[in-house]
């Protein structure tokens, strides 16, 4: 077992990373750092603290950040200049916190003398991956320790029994059997996994749901909103102008209110295995919505064409932990500079679930001619009679196989 002097947990406060935090004072006999981030998950963070304190960790050794505006301008605006969707429908909720959570624990490590970073994810998922690419991209000779695939805790009467043996308060929903998901919330979402959901062919219960009313019990009243675009980036909404953070914020609440953004998907995980998950994305599902409307109207068509060969790709290396990766970092070179055009307003109404765009301009960076695009008369501004031609050049090759399949017959 490689010598540990320092490490820097990734800390939550709740029962698995409270039993980290004491099993490795136990076993590597190491100072401990806790890192807890305030991404936007909506919980009362100070509790992790009094915690850490509990454990003995020294104040100064304890860290709580809020990165709520950083994670939201450095991570989720830049995601969804790509219009980033992984298998077709998850908006990346989970896989987007986690380079930067990786990024801090780095940077903690380095303040104050860490040899080590430690979090709490399970030998089947995809957050090891991601925390630790994204720590060895950033610190190449950072030790990891990653419990999970260590010790021997792997049920959960062993979990309670050496919490009980070492005081880690449990509460009742777990020493009852737990609670009914495993959930993740950020800014961006909240994901469910776990308990029911691991039949994929059973229905979600509607009780389970946070964010988002269902739509059936959405108003029965449309909402407009009009948002402001600038190089991709939504700026204002309504003409109010806000913060990242408060931008995405303010559109969950209006999202979670009309039924927008709920997804229930079995996704094809790195490791391997496939995984049910459902998700809450009540803000993103509407800036995806409204970033591709103000792309339609000031991209070039090869351009948009491009990029949307370019997404999957994108969305895999953010899925898979490739965030900090060279080839991540030159793909967002190229779609940032999609987005100097991207400026304008949409106007969306949201309905019973539903991101229904009815408006889209760009007074600066509109490519919609309507003297060209016109049904009626055009005055001369485009000439039918081309038409012709260029379907003929494009039909060559098509006309010179026919003739040669008909003369074989």
């Amino acid at each position: 077992m490689a010598e540990i002097n320092k490490v820097v947990l990734a800390y939550s406060g709740g029962l698995d990373t409270s039993v980290i935090l004491k099993w490795l004072q136990d076993t590597y006999q190491c100072e401990v750092v806790t890192f807890t981030a305030d991404l936007g998950q909506g919980e009362e963070l100070e509790p992790a603290r009094q915690k850490a304190l509990q454990f003995g960790i020294k104040p100064e050794n304890i860290f709580i950040d809020d990165v709520r505006e950083e994670f939201v301008r450095d991570f989720v605006f830049p995601m969804f200049r790509a219009n980033t969707v992984y298998e077709g429908e998850y908006l990346l909720g989970t896989s987007i916190a986690r380079p930067l959570i990786a990024k801090r624990l780095i940077e903690i490590a380095h303040a104050t003398g860490a040899d080590a970073i430690s979090h709490g994810a399970t030998g089947k998922g995809n957050d090891q991956v991601r925390f630790e690419l994204g720590a060895y991209a950033l610190n190449p000779n950072i030790k990891i320790i990653a419990p999970w695939r260590e010790w021997d805790l792997l049920s959960r009467e062993k979990l309670m029994a050496y919490a009980d043996t070492n005081g880690i308060p449990v509460d009742m929903k777990h020493r009852n059997g737990g609670s009914p998901y495993s959930m993740d919330a950020n800014l961006l979402h909240i994901s469910y996994e776990g308990r029911h959901l691991e039949n994929p062919a059973a229905e979600a219960e509607d009780s389970m749901w946070r964010w988002t009313k269902s739509p059936e019990e959405a108003p029965d009243q449309a909402e407009y909103i009009d948002l402001e675009f600038k190089q991709g980036d939504v700026v204002s909404i309504n003409g109010i102008s806000l913060s990242p953070a408060k931008i995405l914020a303010h559109l969950n609440k209006l999202g979670g209110e009309h039924g927008i953004g709920r997804l229930d998907l079995v996704e094809n995980r790195y490791v391997g295995m496939k995984s049910r998950g459902c998700y809450e994305t009540p803000g993103g599902t509407i800036l995806l919505k409204a970033h591709r409307a103000m792309e339609s109207i000031t991209l070039d068509r090869e351009v948009a064409h491009l990029k949307d060969d370019l997404m999957p790709r994108y969305a895999s290396m953010i899925y898979n932990g490739y965030w900090w990766s060279p080839e991540r970092r030159a793909l967002q070179v190229l779609i940032d500079h999609t987005q100097q055009v991207v400026n304008g307003q949409v106007r969306l109404k949201l309905y019973k679930g539903n991101v229904i765009v009815v408006g889209r301009d760009s007074a600066t960076h509109s490519l919609f001619d309507s003297s060209i695009a016109t049904f009626e008369d055009d005055q001369g501004a485009y000439d039918q009679k081309d038409a012709a031609g260029f379907i003929k050049l494009n039909a060559l090759r098509m006309r010179i196989a026919a003739n040669l399949q008909s003369k074989k017959s």
